[in-house]
């Protein structure tokens, strides 16, 4: 089998035989997720690539340590990336360094330049308001609602139970409508 074709707990029985192409091989797969999970937390493009990057160093450190039964490498990797953006918030305080332009520089998809407006003043209104969470709720939001986890992965991959992550959820929601109500 080829590393292309073999899946991600194969791929991490490889790296941790110290076979560099397959860990490679994962960081191409998972990279730019993991990016965009650190981003969502941390609001900062430079501080979050620190992170992904030291996110992987660590994977690839603890890779004979990784167990394919007890999780998804997706669901693990989660957790490194989130536990590292969570201690990074906390060191310089709760909001993120620049989470509104990092969330209003997405690409809009608005047909025409009224409505381009219109969606640009609400994604930033919306990263301002997701930036004003505190790091578990934006951590929580970013896993459930942008990256599509299922509750039972983002669950885990806060190491939290999933009705912990359901009230995490709900309330991030009810500050968000607080937040964003007129």
């Amino acid at each position: 089998m080829t590393h292309a074709a073999a899946s991600d707990a194969e791929l991490m029985r490889g790296a941790a035989a110290g076979d560099r192409a397959a860990f490679g091989l994962l960081v191409e797969r998972h990279g730019e997720r993991a990016l965009r999970v650190a981003l969502r937390v941390l609001g900062d493009g430079a501080e979050a690539e620190e992170v992904a990057q030291e996110a992987f160093l660590r994977a690839w450190q603890a890779a004979a340590s990784f167990d394919p039964d007890r999780a998804q490498f997706t669901t693990w990797l989660h957790r490194i990336t989130l536990n590292l953006a969570i201690d990074r918030t906390r060191r310089r305080g709760s909001a993120p360094a620049a989470g509104e332009a990092a969330l209003a520089a997405l690409p809009d998809p608005g047909p025409g330049p009224e409505a381009s407006a219109a969606a640009a003043e609400d994604r930033a209104a919306l990263a301002a308001a997701l930036a004003r969470l505190p790091a578990r709720q934006r951590a929580a939001i970013a896993l459930a609602y942008e990256e599509g986890l299922s509750g039972a992965e983002a669950a885990a991959a806060l190491d939290v139970s999933e009705r912990a992550l359901e009230g995490l959820l709900r309330r991030a929601r009810l500050m968000l409508r607080r937040i964003l109500s007129p």
